[in-house]
């Protein structure tokens, strides 16, 4: 039922972030078969879901009025019976097709759909959110950008000056508490001025709640190690398949020197190639695909395409075409007790 419980749980983000999956998930159907969801015009509207994944939504478009909606459900698996479906509409209200789920039979002549159950007949308060309350539709937001600003944040602007537009930087990065000289000396190595540039503009922190940019001026223990251990990591991978991993190692030359990461354990780093950083290119060590080569534009510009949609390739994630973009374009910042 429609409750919230700070940190875990908010119905209004669940039924967003439901609705963007089924809606995914429906391209599997022939173009003419796919359902509709709320808030278009009779769309499909979700209001549960089942400890096997199975999400279940009423047809807004069964009746004006809401007490005689019925019941879709999008299984998880191929439903019974029914080939490698997994859409069925059941020709239920949500407290018959309850009623239906819980019984340990169906009614004869035959069952409306795929059985769910059949289920014990009781019904307890989910353990997982064991402080929830009431909530309340929030007030309508006007858009965070104007349809000119929209332009220039998706089309237009270019560099630092579009970046910020898109995903707006922190009043008060954070770097670190040592200084860029520091880092060069213990690197061994002097880093590209445009990697500078951004992160003095926006500090260590996460991109669109998935490419971390690590702490770059952190001293002690925790300093800039995150260079160590992954190209540790990639040296004893390279040395068991050499043909699955041909990256030089750093500090080898024109070697692969990593900066940030994914969430799905995918790298950004440069290629270390000759004596200006300035000139190096940008390259992703995928964790789910094979070695690509390296990407074409610089960091800032590499940034700004993937945070408007427009870079679909080289192991980044990637947006479904139906979102929008200003939704997703996003900067997390971090502070001196993030990890990373």
């Amino acid at each position: 039922m429609p409750c919230v419980q700070r940190d875990r749980f908010d119905y209004g983000e669940w039924l967003h972030a439901t609705h963007r999956e089924a809606r995914i998930g429906a391209r599997q159907l022939p173009e003419a078969e796919r359902p509709v969801f709320h808030p278009e015009p009779g769309g499909l509207l979700a209001w549960g879901c089942t400890r096997g994944s199975d999400v279940l939504f009423w047809d807004t478009s069964a009746s004006a009025d809401p007490d005689q909606w019925t019941v879709v459900v999008q299984h998880s698996g191929a439903v019974p019976g029914s080939g490698l479906l997994r859409w069925h509409r059941y020709d239920l209200t949500l407290t018959d097709d309850l009623r239906h789920t819980v019984r340990d039979t169906w009614e004869l002549p035959s069952p409306p759909g795929p059985l769910l159950g059949p289920l014990p007949g009781a019904v307890a308060r989910t353990a997982l959110l064991p402080d929830a309350e009431a909530w309340t539709p929030p007030a309508p937001v006007p858009p965070r950008l104007t349809d000119a600003e929209r332009r220039i944040a998706l089309e237009t602007g270019t560099g630092l000056d579009g970046l910020r537009l898109l995903s707006p930087p922190p009043e008060r990065p954070y770097l670190g508490d040592g200084s860029w000289e520091g880092l060069f000396a213990e690197l061994g190595i002097r880093l590209p001025g445009e990697y500078m540039r951004l992160m003095v503009e926006y500090g260590a922190g996460i991109w669109s709640g998935w490419l971390r940019f690590h702490t770059p001026l952190r001293t002690g223990e925790r300093r800039f190690t995150h260079v160590e251990d992954t190209v540790d990591a990639y040296r004893q991978l390279k040395d068991g398949h050499p043909r699955w991993y041909p990256l030089a190692v750093w500090p080898e030359p024109g070697d692969f020197l990593p900066f940030a990461n994914s969430l799905d354990g995918d790298h950004l780093g440069w290629l270390t190639e000759g004596g200006d950083p300035d000139a190096w290119p940008l390259i992703v060590w995928p964790r789910h695909a094979d070695q690509g080569p390296p990407l074409d534009g610089g960091l800032i510009d590499t940034l700004l395409a993937w945070q408007r949609g427009t870079l679909v390739s080289h192991g980044f994630a990637a947006l479904d075409e139906d979102d929008d973009p200003v939704e997703f374009a996003d900067f997390e910042p971090w502070d001196d007790s993030a990890y990373w």
